[in-house]
């Protein structure tokens, strides 16, 4: 309509500093964190197999920069934003554990109705149109989200 170059986002399991662990829809990583920290034991909905590709939050800045800086060819499509990996829910939990030094085994419910069990993307197209790539891999993501919750929740 405005002659407006659009580049359709599509993210996949964001997490990072600043994320609110609270409320209905909290992100796992942070929810986990907080619980942790907490000497809480979390509830893992499922048997903890299911698969993500999670992506550190300055993974996404940066795609969308490169969005910002893409040639019009690369307009009117949607791309994939992630980190191109594969975590499985049940390492990652076992991984804060460690990091974090808790020994709290997580209670696990059923699985929820309707979920995905697994969601990895493919940032192929990213890569080639946008110029996208990723600098964080999530294990450079969660200890720098580690770190940051350690530091804020108390």
């Amino acid at each position: 309509l405005y002659g407006l170059d659009t580049y359709g986002m599509r993210y996949f399991n964001v997490f990072g500093r600043r994320q609110n662990p609270d409320g209905m829809y909290a992100a796992v990583i942070p929810k986990f964190l907080k619980q942790l920290l907490h000497d809480e034991v979390p509830t893992i909905n499922g048997d903890g197999r299911q698969s993500r590709d999670f992506t550190y939050i300055d993974n996404v800045i940066e795609a969308n920069l490169k969005a910002c800086l893409a040639s019009s060819e690369a307009a009117g499509e949607a791309y994939n934003i992630g980190s191109g990996g594969r975590e499985f829910l049940i390492d990652i939990y076992y991984y804060l554990c460690k990091a974090l030094g808790k020994n709290i085994e997580p209670k696990f419910g059923p699985a929820r109705k309707g979920d995905v069990r697994d969601s990895n993307a493919d940032i192929t197209k990213a890569r080639t149109n946008l110029g996208y790539d990723p600098d964080y891999d999530f294990e450079a993501g969660i200890k720098l989200a580690i770190d940051w919750y350690k530091e804020n929740l108390k």
